[in-house]
């Protein structure tokens, strides 16, 4: 996504604290309780700010219903933005990867 784009889904109400929030995978269900937002408004943030390329879908994890439920997390560490004039330049750090996945079981699991 281009710098505009980036700008733009940031400006818009929920998005950062969203992004904010989502360091480790989180449902959206999860998500609106923890910031008190809409679940419907979530879910078109959640599609924002994927379709921006700074969350991802993580995974579909079972719930304790038994249900598959998408969980999402931020993929960018760092967003700076800097207006100089009449012009601004976004940059982005992306989210260091996971090397392999058992590392990332390995991670929850020491979590809990």
């Amino acid at each position: 996504m281009g710098s505009v784009d980036i700008v733009r889904a940031l400006g818009n109400k929920y998005n950062a604290e969203i992004l904010g929030s989502a360091d480790d995978p989180l449902s959206a269900q999860e998500l609106s309780e923890e910031l008190d937002v809409p679940i419907a408004t979530c879910y078109r943030r959640i599609n924002e700010l994927t379709e921006a390329g700074l969350l991802e879908h993580h995974d579909s994890v079972l719930s304790d219903e038994h249900r598959r439920v998408d969980v999402y997390r931020r993929n960018v560490s760092e967003i700076q933005v800097t207006f100089q004039n009449d012009d601004f330049d976004v940059a982005v750090e992306e989210r260091k990867t996971v090397k392999n996945k058992l590392d990332d079981v390995w991670r929850t699991l020491s979590d809990n």
